[in-house]
Order: structure tokens, then sequence, then C-alpha cells
């Protein structure tokens, strides 16, 4: 078992490099994952399930602890990225799928990914769970809601339908996963060591089924995309850190907040676009490239500040930054 348990730490900590990979693997023989997407809303299922299992109620104490942190984070989750996501459909005149898309991972709540990043980060890590906790809670109502107020002009949208969608494949099994593991402790306790290599192949299958189903459309428009995702995530980054230095929140919560903000749950974006407007397939290849590139800018972003953050440093320090 320990075996398995240290491969499985390795591909977890080298998660961009198989994104990546895969992503590659899919440009060059598309049909081998094609099929795939007909299971994105079902593999992302076992993701949010196993995101479940490994979450407490104590995790929620954060947000008694640090309320203003906590509303600062999820108020940002969902005021900066959509609007930013916006922003860019207009300015770089994005054609109407591609604008949904990036609308659409704009809209999505924060991942879990962003926990792993803000631990690497030495960031406030109970802090970004608890939003990562919170935002998930709010998505079934939030995201449908503010996409339809954003994306609308551009295609017709069904905003109870995709509520629907999102109660189904994210807050059912995020809570029958909380379920599981208050009822049986210590059989969970066991799975919970898996889950995150089994969240780790998801992902990268799903990256891979949208890459491969998407191979023309990113041939032809494929650095236009890239650079509004990559843009739209490094400007969460920078808004959400310097929106809640301005707010008087301490370093390490910044941090937190900044990749909360930057980090999108890019797998439900691919989901709720492949079931919702499976007739127009380029509005998942946002998701899909804002999956591999954060998880490449999210590791980066750490390294940075874990170099940079120095324990001696004081709080009082830390606020000049």
């Amino acid at each position: 078992m320990s075996a398995f348990l240290q491969l499985s730490r390795f591909i977890q900590k080298t998660f961009a490099l198989w994104v990546v990979l895969f992503a590659g693997i899919a440009l060059i023989l598309p049909e081998a994952f094609v099929w795939l997407k007909a299971y994105i809303p079902w593999m992302l299922g076992i993701i949010m399930l196993g995101m479940g299992m490994t979450m407490q109620l104590d995790d929620f104490k954060a947000v008694l602890q640090t309320p203003k942190a906590v509303c600062v984070g999820v108020v940002a989750q969902f005021v900066v990225m959509p609007i930013l996501a916006y922003l860019l459909c207009i300015v770089f005149q994005l054609p109407a799928e591609l604008a949904v898309g990036v609308i659409l991972v704009g809209c999505c709540p924060g991942g879990t990914a962003s926990n792993v990043i803000t631990y690497m980060a030495k960031g406030n890590t109970a802090l970004s769970v608890a939003c990562t906790a919170v935002s998930t809670l709010l998505a079934p109502v939030l995201t449908p809601f503010i996409f339809y107020l954003l994306a609308s002009q551009w295609i017709e949208i069904n905003a109870w339908s995709m509520l629907s969608s999102i109660l189904q494949v994210v807050l059912l099994p995020i809570v029958l996963g909380l379920v599981i593991r208050s009822l049986f402790k210590q059989q969970a306790q066991q799975y919970i060591q898996v889950m995150p290599l089994i969240s780790v192949i998801a992902i990268v299958l799903i990256v891979a089924a949208i890459i491969g189903g998407s191979k023309a459309q990113i041939l032809h428009s494929g650095l236009l995309i890239f650079a509004v995702v990559a843009l739209h995530n490094g400007l969460g980054y920078l808004i959400g850190f310097w929106s809640s230095r301005f707010l008087r929140l301490t370093y390490t919560d910044s941090k937190a907040v900044a990749i909360e903000v930057g980090m999108q749950n890019s797998g439900l974006g691919v989901a709720l676009a492949a079931v919702h407007f499976a007739t127009a397939p380029l509005t998942a290849l946002p998701s899909a490239i804002f999956s591999l590139w954060h998880n490449i800018s999210g590791p980066l972003l750490a390294t940075y500040w874990a170099r940079k953050n120095s324990p001696q440093k004081s709080e009082t320090q830390q606020h000049s930054i």
C-alpha cells in the first residue's frame, strides 16, 4: 500500500505534466478520447464525491473564525471572474461559442486544486478550504444566475436546467461524500487516500476528451483561446490578491483568496457545456484549456510565493508588501 501511496503522491505532484501529456496525445489521436465525452458528468460526480469525502464539518469553522476573509474570497470568486470573462469576450470580440465558454468557466466556483496550491504557496489553507466549500455550496444558485445575466446575449440559456445539473453533479455527490465520511469514518479513511489519484485521472481524461473532440477548432483558433484563458487566470490572481490587500486581509489570507479566485472548477464548466451546449461543442474548450493552464500557472505562482515568504517576517512587515 505504501508503494501505491507513493505513486499516488508522485502523480498528484506532477499533475500539470500529465494534463499536458494527455492533451498532446489527444491532439494526435483524438479518436482515443472523444468517446469519453459522454461520461464527463459522471467523472465530475466522482471528483465531487471525493471532495465531499475529504471535507469535514470542521472545515466550515473557518467561516466563523474569519468571516471577513471568507466573504471576500467568495464574493470575489463570483464577481471578479465572471466580469473579467465578460470584458475579455468584448475586448477580443470572441465568436458566440467561445464567448459563452469563457463566461461559463468564469461563473464556476473555485476548484479543490486551489487548496493544494494555497498550501504550496504557504497561504492560509484553512481559509482556502472554507472558500471552496462555501462557493461550491452556493454554485447551484449563483453559477446559473450570473451566467444567464452575462451570456444570454450570445445564446439561449435555460438557467433552471443548469441549476438542476449542478445539484446533480456537484452538490449531491459532495453531500453524499460528507455523509459517507460521517457514518463510516474508518472505511472512508481508506478510500480518502485513493480519491485524489482518482480525481487526477478523471480531470486528465476530461481535458483529453474535450481537446480530442475540438482538435480542428484548436488548430484554427487555439492561440486566441489560450491568450484569453491565460489573461483570465492571471488577472484573477492579481485582482484577487490586491483587492484582499486593499481590504486589509493578512498576507497569507490574501494569497489564499488570490488563488481561490484565479483557479476555477473548470471540470464543472466542461460538464455543463457538454450537457447544455452539446450542439455547440466549442463552448467546452475554454474550460478544458483553463484546466490545462491553471494547473501550470498555479504551481508556478505557489513556487514564487513559497520562496518569497519568509518565516521571520512579522505580520506587520507583511502588510507593507
